[in-house]
């Protein structure tokens, strides 16, 4: 079986990517699909939002001691397939089209559920589609 991921990148790789992350990972698993999922920034802040840090403990995911990791073009080449919150990766890029841009998720900072929901809604298109390949 060929080892499948996704990145997800978002600015300071604090709050966005780090939920889709999180979300994709126990989406895909509660679907018997073993695809992993990473998150990255371009610009990365020091620490992972906090009220995401605590969205994500109320629901047993411990991301303590874990920090925004910046974006290289290794980690895009490696996966299958690359979403970007709105922002360019630069360099980091990789070949070819694969990269697919969610601009519609409203800021955490603007409240974390409405962007959870969108971010959520977007999971699920993604793995509907990796379900009926």
């Amino acid at each position: 079986m060929t080892h499948q991921k996704v990145l997800f990148v978002c600015l300071h790789g604090a709050a966005k990517s780090v939920l889709a992350a999180a979300d994709f990972e126990r989406m895909a698993k509660e679907r018997g699909l073993p695809i992993a999922a990473e998150s990255a920034g371009t610009e990365p802040d020091p620490e992972i939002a906090p009220p995401v840090l605590a969205a994500l403990k109320a629901e047993g995911v411990d991301m303590a001691g874990r920090k925004p990791t910046l974006v290289t073009r290794e980690m895009a080449a490696g996966a299958t397939r690359v979403v970007a919150f709105g922002c360019g990766l630069g360099a980091a890029a990789p070949d070819g089209d694969r990269i697919e841009q969610w601009e519609d998720v409203p800021n955490v900072s603007d409240g974390l559920p409405a962007a959870r929901a969108v971010i959520r809604a977007h999971l699920e298109r993604l793995l509907d589609g990796w379900s009926a390949a």
